[in-house]
């Protein structure tokens, strides 16, 4: 444990004292009020060491009696290290220390105390006895207490740091050892053969031999633990999926001495967590224990499985303040409570069983057992969290009925799958008995924690969620049939199909809570699943809590800590769905609420453990407006009067498009393989197109060889990150035998980020999605007419943004862009079509009463008020929900004038001035140099470390006032201008010109003068 910052004068130690001192005034002497100060001090030392101060904590002892500790102090695994037990001032301490001791309370790590004593005792014997009136003494009391570590914690946490490098390594023995074993052993191989034939037919018909040798590792792997941290030695022959798991571990291991003895190499690590599961003293923390032990597991084990389904147990704030919840959505919706008969209840991503377990503590004894038998359902589909739920689950009854009984509500099973029609048996008799007994119960509440991931990031990792048939055909004539976004991928994220699932699945009245990603609440994407969700549901009440780490800046700040503990990087929300069987055709009433910017993880915990359930929340109803639009706070109804930029609708139409400005729009190119097709070097670039190609045709010509082509394409390709890169287009066009050739004209300049030239490999074959943009900048002599409106697509993660280009945008260009040009063409240059519409022409000449008004007016009259700050602080709220729509204002030539001007400035940016009082500071005695590695600004951003030999100074403030989201242009160019090298492929990106070795330098002095004339024409805009 780090040693405790404390020092007499501090002003923790001066108020514990000054407390003390007005209770003394007062003759205030009894336990509960001297103690309270002691409590406040403990805390704050306890956040100091990154652990958790719980007051008046529940536990057995030894003895098996109940006892209540006055205080806690958890380690970020959630095991206590530290005890304290206070007494009054009139108390005799040594007296009370030893009841304390006759009743069993803890003496490894314990401070009693009173006001004017701390008697400290560690490893069952005294090592601190102490007047604590005196600060110095006190504080060496703290620290002692907090400085100890028990040998069994200390143990568990070098291992903790150490799993991650062991656990791989004995995983990849085991499979070596599998797949050796299927060639010599025929035993093995029958037996495995068999398992596999099962795990398809129950899980998935696609699923790979791969996935279930992974099953049989983790078996093997996790198996002592479930029979010493539980005491279960019949585990394996108690649980019914374990039982058929172990007939295959058993002829695996038949040629071993014994699975102990092949498993030594981890034994120490097996040690350390019976050692530190002996600190637990009662089932509720055996139960944490677990999960962090899951989630470690498979931090060590699998990165891609933990990554695919989500491996972060639920906080047990956030569990029990949704079972609270649902408890009293029951009582004063439906007048029926957990414990009714009749009240089904299922987790259908029941994880390790955090809300099974936590809601058979709510209901009544005289109900459980008819409750655990009959009403209580959960399925999982991962093996290791399947046992510990098991095991939960079941030890849970146990502490409360003093019976042992399996609990036969779980199921191994993929609830998504289950939707299929055609269901043979699910692994055995007894799981498909369970299914079918599941699928027959009408539930009334649905609750848990569904997977949040959305497609893999990289497809050299064959780690996609897979597809539903049933599912996602529901997801598509719904949530995306009534979506009126571009991109509605995300609509089939797990947590979307989850929601559309359990609308089907309670009936016709009951309860669904779930704790998701929170991106549904305002993402643009899911207006029609909002639709939806509103025309199921009677009552919505939703609680954000933030914690969004995809942000960045300021909103990152505000959007605070993860209340996961930091370990997912999504916003998250919990949200109650309520329906009842009298719902009209009216949309349901929303409520909703938003935590506090800025609260950190434990703190969201804490107001969740404060409010107990959604009763308590402060939510206000919101007003639902056309566009399914649910955080309608802020929105401007006139923004819905002016003329839309774009629309789907007019993209999709023949000819002229009527009631918007432009007629064709699209977001910027997708590559999805950015380090190998762009480079700020040509011949680098052409390098490692032809690299990639020559592999990527290789693989072709074997594949084309083989006679049996029924294999799945992932489980022929290589993924060696440092030869290929892999996409979902690429894999289909290798399927379809298209082979790769590199042509020097699909060499383009494109504009990766604001004022970051590159060289671009743009063609089909090599980037994932083009969109229109062949049709936008089909050759480079297009480049030369024609210019596009960039604007950030509506999101909630950054505010709005403009950039004209010349030049093919990549998709982030200006975050997550979307382009409108000026002209559009046939895909090889010819049949150049204005992409402003008549109808837009019209209504402006009409307005205005001026038929000079050109296209190329409305196009910089656009420009220019999209910059206007009025237009951007007025309707930020409408600009993060939908495309900019634009207005009639007063002075068109004043903003087509100043819109034409800051066309100018921005797309010829590398042929305006250099800022002139920009000093170029020679370091003296070096030799010249213009290469950049990664510049640096000062803390004030006034100078510049350009590299060792030089540093740029006297930078304008002002510079930093025309920002592009995040970021100002200067800075842009700062975080772009850097040798880069990919982690994955390792390709170097390096933007220094041989040819041109000031470029930099000098590009910067042109940024900064671009800077500060847009500030200025900014200044000067009209009115709006």
């Amino acid at each position: 444990m780090p040693k405790l910052n404390l020092k007499p004068s501090h002003k923790t130690i001066r108020d514990y004292y000054t407390t003390l001192q007005q209770y003394a005034q007062h003759a205030v002497r009894h336990e509960g009020a001297v103690s309270n100060p002691f409590a406040f001090l403990l805390d704050t030392c306890t956040k100091q060491v990154n652990g958790t101060f719980i007051p008046q904590f529940a536990m057995h002892s030894p003895k098996s009696n109940r006892i209540v500790v006055d205080g806690v102090i958890l380690d970020e695994y959630g095991l206590p290290f530290a005890y304290w037990e206070a007494k009054d001032m009139d108390d005799d301490l040594p007296k009370a220390v030893q009841a304390k001791r006759d009743k069993g309370y803890p003496l490894n790590n314990i401070l009693f105390q009173t006001p004017q004593r701390a008697i400290l005792y560690q490893n069952g014997q005294i090592a601190l006895d102490l007047d604590i009136t005196d600060p110095a003494r006190l504080i060496a009391a703290l620290q002692y207490l907090f400085s100890y570590v028990p040998p069994a914690l200390d143990n568990w946490q070098t291992a903790v740091s150490d799993f991650r490098a062991h656990v791989p390594d004995l995983a990849q023995t085991l499979k070596v050892r599998i797949e050796q074993r299927h060639e010599t052993d025929p035993t093995f191989k029958e037996a495995f053969t068999d398992f596999y034939e099962t795990c398809r037919t129950a899980i998935n018909p696609d699923l790979s031999q791969d996935a279930v040798e992974e099953m049989l590792i983790q078996h093997i792997l996790t198996e002592r633990i479930f029979r010493t941290i539980f005491k279960r030695s019949d585990f394996t022959s108690r649980n019914i999926i374990a039982v058929e798991i172990e007939k295959v571990s058993a002829a695996l291991m038949r040629h071993a001495m014994s699975r102990d003895a092949f498993l030594k190499p981890l034994d120490r690590f097996y040690v350390a967590i019976e050692q530190a599961a002996t600190l637990c003293r009662d089932f509720s923390q055996k139960q944490h224990f677990l999960n962090t032990f899951y989630e470690k597991f498979f931090q060590g084990f699998s990165e891609d499985v933990a990554d695919t389904h989500g491996i972060v147990y639920t906080p047990q704030p956030i569990v029990d303040f949704m079972v609270n919840s649902v408890a009293h959505i029951l009582e004063t919706e439906f007048g029926r409570s957990l414990s009714d008969k009749g009240v089904h209840i299922i987790d259908p991503f029941v994880g390790t069983g955090n809300f099974i377990v936590r809601l058979m503590q709510d209901i009544r004894g005289a109900a459980l057992a008819e409750k655990y038998r009959h009403a209580l359902h959960c399925n999982e589909v991962m093996l290791l969290p399947y046992y510990i739920a098991s095991l939960n689950i079941e030890q849970a009854f146990f502490e409360r009925t003093g019976e042992y009984l399996p609990f036969e509500g779980i199921a191994l099973a993929d609830t998504f799958e289950l939707l299929e029609q055609q269901q043979a048996e699910l692994f055995t008799r007894e799981n498909t008995e369970r299914v079918e007994r599941q699928k027959a119960a009408d539930m009334f509440v649905v609750i848990g924690n569904p997977p949040y991931n959305t497609q893999q990031v990289n497809e050299n990792d064959n780690n996609k969620n897979r597809k539903y048939p049933t599912m996602d055909k529901r997801i598509e004539e719904t949530y995306v049939q009534d979506s009126t976004a571009q991109l509605k991928s995300k609509l089939y994220d797990p947590y979307v199909k989850a929601f559309s699932w359990a609308s089907e699945r309670i009936g016709k009245e009951g309860v669904v809570a779930f704790v998701t990603n929170n991106g549904f609440l305002d993402g643009t994407a899911f207006d029609g699943m909002r639709k939806h969700l509103a025309q199921d549901f009677t009552k919505i009440y939703h609680i954000d809590l933030k914690g969004n780490a995809r942000t960045s800046g300021e909103r990152r700040r505000q959007e605070g800590g993860n209340v996961f503990d930091d370990q997912i990087r999504v916003g998250v929300g919990i949200s109650f769905f309520v329906k009842k069987a009298t719902t009209t055709s009216a949309p349901a009433e929303v409520w909703l609420y938003s935590v506090d910017d800025y609260l950190k993880a434990r703190e969201k915990q804490k107001l969740l453990t404060d409010l107990g359930d959604y009763t308590n929340v402060p939510m206000k109803q919101t007003t639902i407006d056309k566009k399914h639009t649910w955080l309608t706070e802020g929105l401007r109804s006139e923004f819905e009067t002016f003329i839309p930029m774009g629309s789907e609708a007019s993209k999709k139409g023949e000819g002229d498009a009527a009631g918007t400005l432009f007629k064709s729009y699209s977001v910027g190119v997708v590559t999805a393989r950015d380090a190998w097709v762009y480079n700020f070097n040509r011949n680098a670039l052409t390098e490692n197109l032809i690299q990639l190609m020559e592999y990527y045709n290789g693989q072709m010509f074997q594949w084309e060889r083989r006679k049996n082509r029924d294999i799945d394409v992932n489980d022929f390709i290589d993924t060696d990150d440092t030869k290929i890169k892999w996409t979902r287009s690429l894999k289909s066009k290798f399927k379809t035998g298209t082979l790769a050739e590199f042509s020097d004209e699909n060499v383009r300049t494109s504009l990766y980020r604001p004022f970051t030239q590159s060289h671009l490999y743009f063609h089909r074959m090599m980037n994932e999605c083009v969109y229109v943009f062949p049709s936008i900048f089909p050759a480079p002599d297009t480049e030369a007419e024609n210019r596009a409106i960039c604007v950030s697509s509506p999101r909630a993660n950054t505010s709005f943004h403009t950039l004209m280009v010349n030049a093919i945008p990549d998709f982030h260009f200006t975050g997550d862009s979307q382009c409108f040009p000026f002209y559009t063409y046939n895909e090889d240059g010819t049949n150049r079509q204005e992409n402003i519409t008549g109808w837009a022409l019209a209504a402006f000449r009409a307005h205005y009463g001026d038929d000079t008004i050109s296209k190329w007016d409305i196009f910089h009259y656009t420009y220019g008020l999209l910059h206007h700050p009025d237009y951007r602080e007025k309707y930020q709220a409408n600009l993060k929900r939908d495309l900019p729509h634009v207005p009639f204002t007063e002075d068109f030539w004043g903003f087509a004038n100043a819109g034409a001007a800051l066309a100018d400035l921005h797309v010829n940016y590398e042929s305006c001035p250099k800022f002139e009082k920009l000093e170029e500071r020679e370091t003296t005695g070096m030799q010249v140099d213009w290469r950049v590695e990664k510049m640096k600004f000062s803390k004030d951003k006034t100078q510049l470390k350009y590299n060792d030999f030089l540093t740029l100074d006297g930078i304008p403030a002002e510079v930093y006032d025309y920002r592009l989201g995040t970021r100002s242009a200067l800075e842009w160019v700062v975080d772009q201008y850097r040798v880069k090298v990919d982690r994955r492929s390792g390709i170097k990106n390096d933007p220094n010109r041989e040819a041109e070795p000031r470029y930099i330098v000098d590009l910067i002095g042109r940024v900064i003068t671009v800077s500060l004339k847009t500030v200025e024409i900014v200044k000067n805009l009209p009115a709006l």
